[in-house]
């Protein structure tokens, strides 16, 4: 044991000393050299999956989720000021993609907003805000016209739990919910089952909070078989630009593994210091991600990146095969 642990070290040191020799930076997991990338154990990772930001830009709030209803391609976002507001400055709309008019306007109070699309329901999720006690329950406000809502609670917080940011997707057993929570970890992302979009089911004992119990903020959550997939915001690391956009899946929700991409966005000349509240859809073959650039404090805008290629293609780029991935458990 002691000699392979003895072993184990001098490898490492070895390894090391060879990529300071070549010229090799370690940051978040990933070995650059001049046009090669490598994972933290050595593994030449095959290229970065390319994701083009386009000269595109909303002037709207953070969170915001594009979707394809009646085959219309819309944005569902919210308005919520940077200090305080009331009913009239805090609500739910929704804009139609190719014309840039807002098509519908509701959910006073309510923030946070998420959206999933059953045939010809839309279902509109978002938690109950107010500038006195922050975000609180989640609820659901569903429509088959975009003019008449129904709105139903959906998420009870617990104690003095805040609920914000919550995503949406469907799998083998009816549909799963990532729901994000300022207990125990601030933030971190619980998760609710559904059979019927209506009635939700908390599943008790699980809380991703990354590696280190840290902050793990505004999941989009998507499931292609037999992994789910989820991108959120990850706290501010040294070697990068403020808030990051970081990528895990799992098999099970319990285990889950980390893009060795990671941070799979990052703010760029313009953006400010945060590319966070990541959501995104599949269009006409190619996935589109809106995120949320600014400063998570006095500004901010929408833009997106574009994948060329379909959105199970996207996720399963991000973690080639050959590749020992870190890990990291949301059992608690």
């Amino acid at each position: 044991m002691r000699t392979c642990c003895l072993n184990s070290i001098a490898s490492f040191v070895v390894f090391r000393i060879w990529q300071i020799i070549c010229g090799f930076v370690f940051c978040s997991g990933i070995i650059v050299s001049t046009g090669e990338l490598f994972a933290a154990d050595g593994t030449k990772l095959p290229p970065r999956p390319k994701l083009t930001k386009l000269p595109v830009n909303f002037d709207t709030s953070m969170e915001n989720t594009p979707v394809i209803y009646k085959d219309r391609v819309i944005l569902v976002q919210n308005e919520r000021p940077a200090h305080g507001g009331d009913a009239g400055n805090i609500y739910l709309y929704i804009e139609d993609i190719a014309t840039g008019k807002r098509i519908a306007k509701f959910g006073e109070l309510h923030s946070f907003v998420s959206a999933y699309v059953d045939g010809d329901v839309l279902n509109v999720f978002a938690s109950r805000y107010t500038a006195k006690d922050w975000a609180q329950d989640i609820y659901c406000f569903t429509t088959t016209d975009l003019k008449n809502w129904k709105r139903e609670l959906v998420i009870p917080r617990e104690g003095d739990e805040h609920l914000f940011n919550c995503s949406v997707c469907k799998d083998d057993k009816g549909y799963l919910m990532a729901y994000e929570s300022d207990k125990p970890v601030k933030f971190c992302f619980k998760f609710a089952r559904s059979k019927d979009l209506a009635k939700w089911e908390k599943i008790k004992g699980l809380a991703y909070t990354g590696e280190h119990n840290e902050y793990s903020a505004c999941p989009a959550l998507r499931y292609h078989a037999p992994y789910y997939y989820v991108i959120y915001l990850h706290r501010p690391l040294p070697g990068h630009n403020g808030w990051i956009a970081y990528m895990a899946s799992s098999k099970n929700l319990e285990t889950w593994e980390l893009s060795p991409y990671n941070p799979i966005l990052e703010a760029t000349a313009g953006e400010g210091k945060n590319n966070s509240d990541v959501d995104l859809f599949e269009w006409q073959g190619n996935t589109y991600l809106y995120y949320a650039t600014g400063d998570q404090a006095t500004w901010g805008s929408v833009r997106v990146a574009m994948y060329a290629g379909p959105q199970k293609e996207f996720f399963e780029s991000h973690f080639p095969s050959g590749v020992k991935f870190r890990t990291c458990s949301a059992r608690r």
